[in-house]
């Protein structure tokens, strides 16, 4: 059995030596690299080969490849790097790194046409200047075949241990057992649907109601398939850090059975934000710097291996790593997503658009699943790594603080950026598309300001660095702007009869275009909720293959146990609000008298909040309430929870779509009712009206307001709803407040458990059954 591995992981792993250098060095985008290897392959003769598949095997070991290109005119292998700014800034051991990999390629290439002898060339492309630096070596076969051996012998002993590992994790994985002494209801048919998805190779979209252990319900299976469908990472993806702890006690788990233990099973790793991880957010990334950046490829090894000896490694155990020998936990991390069989982190390691795990997939063709955890969250979030903003206060301060040699560039950036809305009327606009006049102004910007910043590392004007940073962001984005985004002005407030100035936004609409590569990467991915319905509408926006598989679980709750009860004799339109408020804090004091307990009142805006709260207070002082604030810090949060025990009493009131309207676990008499003055439909604004057009025109009009408004708003609040009942024990009721909650198109999107009574129906409008 040989171990495959990609010449550039090979080179990475036996080539980099010295210290952890991430001093600025302003790289170009994705597109841009493949512009530049486009631009020097332009310029060479029609004989000229390109993306030459390569591939050999010494020892146990395939190495395998693409050399950028060969002229065979010359006989030159060429190793193409494109740049921004000084090639001399370039750190040595990213150079020795460049000439390994081009070495490797250049023996491959030998071995495949039986060539004796070969040059190889470094061709370094400046992107902003469109030359290229070329740097060549003559070499004979039989040294670069030395060269080529060298580093296999380096890496043999290493892969020798991984397959060894990788047997043991199969072997493990196939034997290991529910770690539970029985599924829960609803669990399995989840767990069946999802291996059954992993075994075919087809996404799968699975709407499972909270409380059945869905974490566990789709880890299991897809950790059971592995073995079966070669399976070489798995993804476990969240949108909050509470879902990742979730995971990963799930998996310490599933790692703690006899066959499955810490030396022979999943090695799993947790992934953490940079800011949170960072030991030394005062000090820059490189040697010179940072005390843990310091022979950090050279201390590496060492911890590598503790690293995998351990197997299971949440931020603590990694933290503890990091310290014993002296490197940064951050990109130590970076490093173990390589060697590592599960890794738990955020959305965005693997969806953003710089994601590290979606890149190292592409470049070692790994086989891996994907989980998304809370999967319609993954909307908005896609639409926000997937959008830009500029705003023109920010380059004003840049302008005032950079240096005499930036200030024409900014300034005519400044001109450029005030002529494209110095005739917009309203507040808000959208624009067919970038002004070219302003995309070139911020071309010129970027590339002025980024050549300053390489040339004076210890610059630290953050205002200058933060626009530039902000403008790479947009610019990458305007590369590929189409239909799915738009491009528009805000005008911020004014000042007399002008505008204080604007801001420029690059919107996205739907995610779909750039997460579809994403999901095509991946052997298998799972998205799964308790509110995914309508499927098409997620399949459509996040880009879900048409042939994706939709499973839609039973509850194991029954119907029994939850009162939902519409209030249609109240409309909580903003128009209506004032005289809502009276009806609706008599209500609440209703159903509380009723049946004193806890409850969670839910509304669209922290203004219609503070409303009722205070009106709900001066009519009934006697009954305890607190209330969610703006910008609640995570003590704050604590707090607002544990007012809710199993013998207290009270109303907390919480803004809907917020921290408290889902992801939250109040059991038994923790939680037992909900009241919701909204249908959750999004502010009806420029934006939103702009998402709907947009929506309009991908999907079709008859799907425009459903897209825009509808469905967000309700998932909103069948996730608010979901907090009362939480396990097959629990009562409650939970009161709709809105005369729309009637409408039949409303109604549908509720979950099928649920049996809705009105209000003016029913004699006894809130007693709960006991």
């Amino acid at each position: 059995m040989n171990y495959t591995v990609a010449v550039r992981s090979l080179c990475e792993f036996t080539a980099r030596r010295g210290d952890l250098d991430l001093r600025f060095t302003p790289g170009p985008s994705a597109l841009e690299g493949m512009e530049g290897h486009a631009a020097v392959r332009s310029k060479r003769p029609p004989t000229y080969r390109a993306e030459i598949s390569l591939a050999a095997d010494y020892r146990n070991l395939h190495v395998r490849g693409r050399a950028d290109g060969y002229d065979p005119d010359l006989n030159r292998l060429e190793e193409i790097k494109t740049y921004r700014g000084k090639l001399e800034a370039m750190p040595a051991n990213h150079r020795a790194l460049h000439w390994a990999q081009a070495k490797i390629y250049a023996y491959l290439l030998c071995r495949q046409l039986q060539l004796n002898r070969i040059a190889v060339a470094l061709v370094y492309f400046d992107i902003g200047e469109r030359t290229e630096t070329l740097i060549v070596e003559d070499h004979e076969a039989a040294s670069l075949e030395q060269h080529f051996q060298q580093h296999c012998d380096c890496f043999i002993d290493w892969a020798d241990q991984e397959m060894r590992h990788r047997l043991a994790r199969d072997a493990g994985l196939d034997a290991m057992s529910f770690p539970f002494p029985a599924f829960r209801p609803g669990q399995r048919d989840l767990s069946v649907s999802v291996y059954k998805s992993a075994r075919q190779g087809r996404h799968l979209l699975a709407q499972a109601p909270t409380g059945i252990g869905k974490t566990a319900g789709t880890l299991f299976p897809v950790l059971k398939a592995c073995p079966r469908e070669g399976i070489d990472k798995l993804f476990y993806l969240t949108a909050k850090t509470s879902g990742r702890q979730l995971a990963l006690d799930a998996l310490a788990r599933l790692s703690a059975k006899p066959q499955n233990s810490a030396n022979t099973g999943i090695r799993v790793l947790e992934l953490t934000a940079r800011d949170k991880a960072c030991e030394h957010p005062d000090k820059q990334c490189n040697g010179a710097s940072c005390p843990l950046a310091q022979g950090f490829y050279d201390k590496l090894p060492a911890a590598r291996q503790e690293a995998v000896d351990l197997a299971f490694l949440d931020k603590t155990a990694l933290r503890a790593v990091g310290q014993r020998h002296q490197l940064c936990p951050y990109w130590l991390t970076q490093e173990l997503a390589k060697w590592s069989d599960v890794v738990v982190g955020d959305y965005n390691y693997y969806f953003d658009t710089t994601a590290m795990l979606y890149s190292q997939t592409v470049n070692n063709a790994w086989r891996v699943t994907v989980l998304a955890d809370e999967a319609h969250n993954l909307i908005e979030r896609a639409r926000k790594m997937y959008s830009a903003e500029l705003d023109e206060a920010c380059l004003i301060a840049a302008q005032h603080s950079a240096p005499p040699s930036l200030k024409a560039a900014l300034t005519s950036l400044l001109k450029a950026w005030r002529k494209s809305y110095r005739d917009q009327e309203s507040l808000y606009q959208v624009y067919d598309g970038i002004p070219k006049a302003l995309h070139n102004a911020l071309l010129r910007a970027s590339g002025i300001v980024g050549d300053y910043l390489a040339d004076h590392q210890s610059a630290t004007d953050t205002a200058l660095q933060t626009l530039y940073f902000d403008m790479l962001h947009f610019l990458r984005l305007a590369e590929v702007f189409a239909s799915h985004s738009i491009f528009d002005i805000t005008l911020l407030p004014r000042t007399g009869r002008r505008p204080s100035g604007a801001r420029l936004c690059l919107r996205n609409m739907v995610p779909a275009p750039f997460l579809e590569p994403r999901f095509a990467a991946a052997h298998h991915a799972v998205l799964f909720s308790a509110t995914l319905s309508p499927c098409t509408f997620y399949r459509d926006t996040l880009g879900m293959p048409e042939d994706a598989a939709w499973v839609d679980v039973d509850t194991p709750f029954r119907a029994e146990q939850l009162r939902v009860i519409v209030q249609r004799q109240i409309s909580t339109r903003y128009q209506h609000r004032s005289q809502s408020i009276a009806p609706i804090t008599a209500l609440m004091a209703r159903q509380y008298r009723h049946h004193p307990g806890n409850y969670l009142s839910y509304f669209s805006s922290f203004d219609y909040l503070s409303q009722v709260m205070d009106e709900f207070a001066r009519s009934y002082p006697e009954i305890p309430i607190w209330d969610q604030s703006r910008a609640m810090q995570e003590t704050d949060k604590d707090a607002f929870l544990q007012r809710f025990q199993e013998d207290s009493c009270g109303i907390g009131f919480a803004v809907l779509g917020g921290a408290f309207a889902e992801g939250i676990d109040l059991p038994g008499r923790k939680l037992i009712g909900a009241f919701v003055s909204t249908l959750g439909l999004p502010q009806m604004n420029p934006v939103n009206e702009a998402l709907k057009d947009s929506m309009g025109s991908i999907f079709g009009s008859r799907h425009a307001y459903d897209y825009a408004y509808l469905y967000p708003g309700l998932q909103k609040v069948v996730q608010a709803a979901g907090r009362v009942i939480r396990t097959d024990t629990d009562v409650g009721v939970v009161h709709l407040i809105d005369d729309r909650y009637a409408q039949a198109r409303v109604r549908r999107l509720f979950p099928r458990w649920w049996r809705v009574e009105y209000a003016d129906q029913t004699m006894d409008e809130g007693v709960l059954i006991s």
